[in-house]
């Protein structure tokens, strides 16, 4: 992409970014995706309604249940926004094994990624996804009037951004996802459970970091703490106080903080007002619910620590030592071993995992990590890894696969876990553990969602958790006799497991997930646990007892019982729904779906390259700007955009186009320009201006790869480009004036190795960046000349945790006419020192590290996140001429994370002092930084 279109209008840019925060469901809150599927791909469509389902053919069952469902629910979902019809695009994507759903403008669409997580929800994944995907479209329509307007949909979707919290956004859908069924997140104690554990230990937050989050502790989630305050708005104001936001805000557009001032009207407060007396009432609830149960306290098995820390699904390798899945704001996941005295052995790291999951039997751990294709990222893997304690040995035992929840027999030598066909057909398989074979596939006629199965002792029953829109239910099988020991329930239940004579599982009858059992024979259940917050997560023991995970404010601890059972208790759960689903009373919308069977055509992606959706202002510089009119299609295979440009300072118009084609293997792009240029030259000892048009044509073609395992991460990227330029209408140029630059060859190559980073990490612990230029002339004998450039960047861990040291050892040759180019990463302060000699060489060296997390709020004008310093010794040219030990810069740095305004995007700002090598005659640089995140 070009300089200028990458200097495209800020406000714009940022507005939009700013909204595409809000647009993800919470499994695992991606940002909505530009990535491509394959091109084997084959696509149908079906219209119906106002909805456009596009669908690979594989999904023809769920395409045309979505066909029946969308149009009947959607005036439900509307009705308290007061929207009852819509049109959009919705996509069905098959090919990831990330569990996601979001809405868009720019152009205008939502995805709904078919693949469940192993833990989501009490109803059908599909049905969950829809009413809260339903929900946003309905806030759009809502917020932009339902106005039509000629490409208004980038500046819409910064104005949605701008507008609005993404708090709000997502707390409403999930209100009304809660409210208008028998499930819904806001049914969920779990989901709730750190705000809840962080109120009852007397921590509160202020608005902001409940909002954004923070680098050391726990905090609500901008989901969670919408949902809270968005309930408590509908208990007060009624069904349609977000329809009076959104309306109010749509009128009186200009205004700073519109979200807040347009709640201050409403109900007397602004929102960090609101929020803090939500909170109140929150800790008030919460406490008069912990005084009708009653808590066991457990011992910590594990160390204490001050920061955000989890250890996950801990299993007893003997008396002694336990195994545990480790996480915190300092570590990305890992295996660790603790022992008796709490201290820790860390194993290895592990890669992405959409819920903590590993199984442990007989010397062996299994997991399933995801793994992306090279090129195609919408296109991923769930595959089945396993280390043998005892040989020190890995192995990938399947690949190219869709399986999740493994668990290991007794003996480690089978496998059971849930396979996920491109159909969406659930099946448990049994894997052999050493080879990875499938040995048997146990049938699923009903084709209900299968969660986290698991062997008893004699590795011959297996229990399992289905879902359906009726509810879960926990089965038993032994050989294909299938028992049902729970049916259609709307709790929780999760991750049953063998103990003793029953199966242990959890769930949330007393309204806090606990741990508990049933007797396989009279279906009694039983309480085994009673903690304060919430125990998951249970394993068996050799002394009669349990161990499992035990939340505290910190996050997921490791406590240890006796088998004992007890009565389940009265389930006080606080339903902070209940005043929405009184006000919307239309039961669970998913009742009395039509059955229709509707006419399903090819979607051919040849014909549907093109996809108008803006025209938006474009800014370069304070000389240049403009208008530009884009195209991205559907399916993200090809970009394109077009646009003019005045030039202020040339009084004259820019025509620009460009087009990129990302189906294939490498992505080609095309880039045409007609422009203006000026220039000064010296003739006859005096500067004379020049000034001509050009006509200026660029051909790139690139191949992005990437691929992970486990917690290491690589990518290639191999690019070739070449251009032409016509020169034409020259006035005042000299008569060796060059009229056409004929073909300059560009190549690059770059390599990248790391491993996984966490929120804390400044750079990865280990990392290594090879990059390689090489520019040359070849068609052209005027201008002769090239360009080689090689870079090398490599990452080491530093003193202390997220500290990084980075040393980059860069070398360039240039001559002719890029003799005075620059291809290498240069000094700090570069541009502001006067050269002595060519650039040829340079060695950097960087050390950062952060020293303060504050989660300071000022005010509405910012959140402080963190603050980071570094220290910098650069040298450039070494071994030319003297120049053979001091460094040409040295100096410091201070940067801090912020959140301006009360947006979503995290700013980074900083400050730099440079030194300068005394031999420049230079007083040192002061350099500022502003760069902005998601």
């Amino acid at each position: 992409m070009s300089p200028e279109k990458s200097n495209k209008l800020l406000i714009i840019k940022y507005l939009c970014s700013i909204t595409l925060s809000f647009i993800s469901l919470s499994v695992f809150g991606q940002i909505f995706s530009n990535a491509q599927n394959p091109l084997s791909v084959k696509w149908n469509y079906i219209h119906s309604g106002g909805f456009k389902i596009i669908y690979p053919q594989e999904l023809e069952k769920e395409a045309q249940r979505m066909a029946n469902t969308l149009p009947f629910i959607y005036p439900k979902i509307g009705i308290g926004l007061r929207q009852q019809n819509t049109s959009i695009p919705l996509l069905l994507q098959n090919r990831g094994t990330i569990a996601n759903g979001f809405v868009q403008l720019g152009p205008r669409k939502s995805e709904f990624y078919t693949t469940p997580p192993q833990y989501f929800d009490s109803q059908d994944w599909l049905n969950n996804l829809a009413i809260h995907e339903l929900r946003h479209i309905a806030q759009f329509d809502k917020l932009t009037g339902g106005r039509k307007h000629p490409f208004p949909e980038l500046v819409y979707f910064a104005y949605f951004g701008a507008g609005l919290p993404t708090w709000f956004f997502e707390g409403d859908a999930v209100v009304n996802e809660t409210a208008l069924t028998e499930s819904g997140r806001g049914r969920q104690p779990n989901w709730i459970m750190p705000f809840r554990a962080s109120l009852l230990e007397e921590k509160k937050f202020s608005y902001s970091k409940a909002y954004f989050g923070s680098n050391k502790d726990v905090t609500p989630g901008y989901y969670q703490t919408g949902y809270l305050m968005v309930a408590d708005m509908k208990e007060k104001y009624g069904q349609f106080i977000s329809d009076s936001l959104l309306g109010d805000i749509r009128r009186r557009p200009l205004r700073l903080y519109p979200f807040s001032q347009s709640l201050k009207k409403i109900t007397g407060k602004n929102t960090k007002k609101y929020f803090l007396s939500t909170q109140e009432k929150l800790a008030q609830k919460w406490k008069d619910q912990s005084e009708k149960i009653q808590v066991e306290n457990y011992e910590r098995l594990n160390q204490k620590t001050s920061l955000a820390t989890n250890y996950f699904l801990p299993v007893r390798l003997n008396k002694n030592q336990i195994l545990a899945l480790k996480e915190s704001k300092q570590n990305a996941r890992f295996f660790t071993i603790i022992n008796e005295d709490k201290t820790e052995q860390k194993l290895f790291g592990i890669g992405y995992q959409e819920n903590p999951w590993f199984s442990y039997k007989n010397g062996t751990i299994v997991w399933d990590e995801i793994r992306y294709d090279p090129r195609y990222k919408q296109q991923s893997y769930s595959v089945i890894c396993s280390y043998n304690l005892k040989t020190i040995k890995f192995k990938k035992l399947s690949s190219r696969s869709r399986l999740f929840s493994p668990a290991l027999s007794e003996d480690g030598k089978k496998i059971i876990a849930v396979k996920v066909e491109l159909s969406n057909q659930f099946n448990l398989v049994e894997i052999d553990a050493s080879s990875g074979k499938i040995l048997k596939i146990y049938s699923n006629p009903e084709n209900e969602i299968l969660q986290t199965p698991g062997f008893d002792r004699s590795g011959n029953k297996i229990a399992y958790i289905s879902v359906s829109e009726k509810g879960k239910s926990l089965w038993l099988m032994n050989g294909e006799r299938k028992t049902l020991l729970i049916s259609n329930s709307r709790q929780q239940l999760s991750r049953p497991v063998f103990i003793q004579d029953k199966i242990v599982f959890n769930a949330h009858f007393n309204g806090i997930d606990n741990i508990h059992s049933i007797d396989t024979l009279s279906k009694k259940i039983s309480a085994l646990t009673h903690s304060k917050y919430g125990a998951f997560n249970p394993a068996e023991t050799e002394d009669d007892k349990i161990i499992f995970n035990d939340y505290k404010i910190n996050g997921y601890e490791i406590a240890e019982k006796t088998f004992t059972e007890k009565p389940v208790g009265e389930n006080t759960f606080v339903d902070f729904s209940s005043a929405a689903e009184k006000q919307e009373n239309v039961g669970n919308v998913f009742e009395n779906i039509p059955d229709s069977t509707y006419q399903s055509k090819r979607f051919r992606q040849g014909l549907n390259l093109f996809s108008f959706h803006s025209i938006i202002p474009v800014i370069d510089n304070e000389y240049v700007f403009g208008l530009e009119l884009q195209s991205n299609n559907l399916l993200n295979t090809m970009d394109f955009y077009t646009g003019t440009k005045y030039h202020r300072d040339l009084k004259r118009f820019e025509y620009t186009a460009e087009v990129s084609y990302k189906a294939l293997y490498p992505i080609f792009s095309v880039l045409y320009r007609n422009r203006p240029k000026r220039t000064f030259y010296r003739a006859k000892n005096a500067i004379q201006q020049g000034d001509w048009r050009e006509n200026y044509f660029k051909l790139n073609a690139s191949v992005p790869l990437s691929f992970n395992a486990r917690n290491q991460n690589y990518s290639f990227t191999l690019n070739a480009a070449t251009s032409f330029t016509q020169r034409y209408m020259p006035e005042n140029m000299p008569i060796n004036f060059i009229r056409e630059l004929k073909f300059p060859l560009e190549y690059n190559f770059t390599f990248n190795h790391s491993v996984r980073t966490t929120e804390r990490d400044i750079a990865p612990k280990w990392a290594q960046v090879f990059r390689a230029t090489y520019n040359h002339q070849p068609f052209d004998k005027n201008l002769g000349g090239e360009i080689m450039a090689l870079e090398s960047f490599f990452y080491f861990p530093g003193f202390a945790k997220n500290h990084s040291f980075l040393a980059s050892f860069n070398y360039q040759k240039a001559s002719g006419v890029n003799q005075y180019a620059t291809e290498i990463a240069t000094v700090y302060g570069y541009n502001n020192i006067l050269a002595k000699s060519k650039l040829q060489n340079s060695m950097l060296f960087n050390y950062r590290f952060p020293f303060a997390f504050p989660d300071w709020e000022l005010s509405s004008l910012a959140y402080v996140r963190n603050f980071r310093a570094g220290l910098f010794c650069h040298y450039e040219n070494i071994g030319v001429g003297t120049n053979f030990g001091e460094p040409k810069t040295y100096g410091v740095e201070l940067n801090s994370s912020l959140n301006i305004l009360r947006y979503q995007p995290v700013v980074d700002v900083g400050a730099r002092l440079v030194f300068v090598n005394k031999i420049y005659n230079q007083n040192p640089i002061l350099e500022f930084s502003f760069n902005y995140s998601f």
